[in-house]
């Protein structure tokens, strides 16, 4: 890296440590308010002032999402390059910031409002765009459907976890929702004028078990019964249940989802009963890979002297999947924690106040920091991701 360059980040750097303090109240404030997926209110108006106290204009809403926002650092008509910085700030039912999306967006954000800084210092379009609903119906599949993502150059964020990864592993995600209707009946007196929607359910439970020595083993086929009848004493004329099936490449996603509607289908006609097959919310893209893009994250995380963990597993689904079909998109990780605490549970969510936290939010903004100027200041870089994002699509 040449001095000029060097200095430019270490700028940055000074400016990430003396905005620390602000942020750290911002993100304990979104732990102790959390708001659920679609319902980001005042979260949103929260990080909104943030960036407009900062002197960067904000689009707010965005996208037509009422929680979502837009913040411009440097726009031009015609920037060598354009790289958007992903905030997300949903909460779980019931178990707060369980996914750290309140560190999360605060690493953005803190990296964001860093470079706006010394923005006279590269040529280049940055924007903060606040993607809301993660965890239920997508916000950035809505954005991505919308062409938002289009003209950019290269997405990113950092999700927290207990490992610290390069390149997360999604696996594409469709959520359907299936009701079986039969007809009532007593059940003592004369269960033979019914037609029991229960157990097509049951029947296509069965089916999907047997399924599953039959598909690759990335896939992940798990789901519930919703409503399994009224009374144990009247057959029950209508059931149904949730099914999330995910797998590594949505094109064989696809074929299995394809499969798991078969199974239903075949249990109705078996009981005599109806199947409707409807989304439960949008279907959740795999994040496409790009080496050019994570050599450079390995990078900076090695001179920041951040462990790099060798786990290849699959992190679970997320929408940034739906926008790396659109533009070169990354998802690394940080960990709260070296001990082995999951996502999704009460432990992790105790983990996003505290020291553990507040050096990921500083980590991670000179994580996105460097990647963003390193690749705005690199024309070489930026082809490579580039080459790498089309290649892929091909």
């Amino acid at each position: 890296m040449e001095l000029e360059e060097k200095c430019l980040e270490n700028q940055v750097f000074n400016h990430i440590k003396n905005l620390l303090p602000r942020i750290i109240t911002l993100n304990d404030d979104l732990a102790d308010h959390p708001e659920e997926s679609g319902y980001e209110y005042e979260s949103a108006k929260k990080i909104v002032k943030l960036l407009r106290d900062s002197s960067i204009e904000v689009e707010f809403p965005f996208a037509g999402l009422p929680t979502a926002f837009k913040a411009c650092i440097n726009k031009t008509i015609k920037p060598r390059a354009k790289i958007a910085l992903l905030a997300e700030y949903d909460a779980l039912p019931g178990l707060g910031h369980a996914c750290g999306h309140c560190v999360s967006a605060c690493i953005s954000l803190l990296a964001g409002i860093a470079l706006s800084l010394t923005r006279e210092n590269f040529d280049g379009q940055i924007d903060i765009i606040g993607t809301p609903d993660e965890e239920l119906n997508g916000g950035k599949i809505i954005m991505a459907e919308q062409g938002v993502f289009d003209d950019y150059d290269m997405a990113i964020m950092i999700h927290l976890d207990n490992k610290n990864r390069i390149e997360t592993k999604l696996l594409a995600l469709d959520s359907l929702k299936f009701i079986f209707k039969g007809k009532a009946s007593h059940a003592s007196a004369s269960p033979w004028d019914g037609k029991n929607a229960l157990n097509g359910v049951q029947l296509m439970f069965h089916a999907i078990d047997m399924l599953r020595q039959h598909v690759m083993p990335d896939v992940r086929i798990h789901g519930i019964i919703t409503n399994g009848g009224q009374a144990s004493n009247i057959v029950p004329e209508e059931a149904a249940a949730e099914f999330l099936i995910r797998a590594s490449k949505r094109e064989y996603l696809n074929e299995v989802t394809e499969m798991v509607r078969n199974c239903a289908r075949g249990a109705a006609i078996s009981t005599g009963t109806e199947v409707s097959i409807s989304n439960i919310s949008s279907s959740y893209d795999d994040l496409t890979s790009n080496v050019a893009g994570y050599n450079i994250i390995k990078q900076v995380y090695n001179e920041l002297g951040l462990e790099i963990s060798q786990d290849d597993g699959f992190f679970g689904s997320s929408d940034i999947g739906n926008v790396s079909k659109k533009c070169p998109a990354f998802h690394p990780t940080l960990a709260l924690t070296d001990k082995n605490i999951a996502l999704h549970t009460r432990e992790f969510a105790s983990l996003v106040k505290g020291e553990g936290a507040y050096k990921a939010i500083q980590d991670g903004a000179k994580i996105l920091a460097a990647v963003v100027l390193r690749v705005l200041n690199n024309e070489k870089i930026l082809m490579q991701i580039r080459d790498c994002h089309n290649e892929s699509r091909k």
